[in-house]
């Protein structure tokens, strides 16, 4: 029986990044919990792409949820960690270089050179949520309200600031209410967002601050999805299968949306002649 390993590259890769990363942070810091954590993330992603490679549908899905919640539940609500922008900012202007920094630094900053906004696909607890909503690609145009990102960078940025600079007491307990209110008010324009526009993304189009950092590291990512002219026919059905709406036709840095890409591979799956 031949076995086409090739397609096992990317998952094990991912899954050597985040082992090269949770090594690293074990030693620098003195603590088996990154060990743990970032083992725990890498893993599941790597599961999630392992799947897709074995042709399961749901294979995106499985990771999003084994992150998301593990993220959602165990960081925030039982470790009392406050992943959310509000928390990073707090904690960057603090000097305190722990879990929130390091997820943004991991995840969010220096993670998009490689994987991309592979975040948004695999490990996003709001999009995870959202994407159980029936609208998985937009029945409408693209709207021109991307600069409301800016917006919401802007507050949470605020926010933190003046939690550090006001230097209010009982900071953990700020930080553990601000992570759940957050969230809610996350979820809730998530959704009416997604139904007013029928469109599971249209939060990560138009309002996550966190697209702010992730969209111009993501113009230089290593990971990437890319045609092969020679089998493409043209047929449109990658671009109709999109969520974010990008032009994977297209292997230049500036084809169309092309930072918006979560590396969801939809286009991937619908692609008839696999061109991509």
């Amino acid at each position: 029986m031949n076995v086409d390993y090739q397609k096992y590259i990317l998952p094990f890769s991912i899954w050597l990044v985040f082992a090269i990363v949770a090594v690293a942070m074990w030693l620098t810091k003195g603590s088996l919990f990154y060990l743990f954590n970032f083992t725990y993330i890498g893993t599941s992603v790597a599961l999630g792409l392992f799947l897709f490679a074995r042709k399961y549908k749901q294979a995106r899905r499985v990771a999003q949820l084994l992150v998301g919640l593990y993220m959602l539940i165990f960081l925030g609500f039982i470790r009392n960690e406050n992943m959310q922008i509000e928390g990073f900012w707090y904690y960057l202007f603090a000097g305190v270089f722990e879990a929130a920094v390091i997820h943004y630094a991991v995840a969010k900053i220096f993670g998009p050179l490689i994987f991309g906004r592979g975040w948004c696909g695999y490990a996003c607890w709001t999009a995870m949520v959202l994407d159980f909503l029936p609208y998985k690609t937009s029945a409408k145009p693209r709207k021109r309200i991307g600069w409301l990102r800016y917006i919401t960078f802007t507050v949470s940025l605020l926010v933190g600031a003046a939690l550090f600079l006001y230097e209010v007491g009982n900071i953990e307990r700020i930080m553990f209410w601000a992570f759940v209110i957050g969230n809610i008010l996350y979820y809730l324009v998530g959704i009416v967002l997604a139904m007013a526009l029928k469109d599971n993304r249209a939060f990560c189009k138009y309002i996550c601050p966190i697209t702010v950092f992730l969209k111009p590291m993501s113009y230089l990512a290593l990971i990437r999805i890319k045609c092969d002219k020679e089998k493409c026919i043209s047929c449109g059905k990658c671009r109709k299968a999109c969520p974010m709406y990008v032009d994977v036709t297209d292997n230049s840095r500036k084809r169309l949306n092309g930072t918006e890409c979560i590396l969801c591979l939809e286009c991937v799956k619908n692609c008839p002649k696999g061109a991509l």
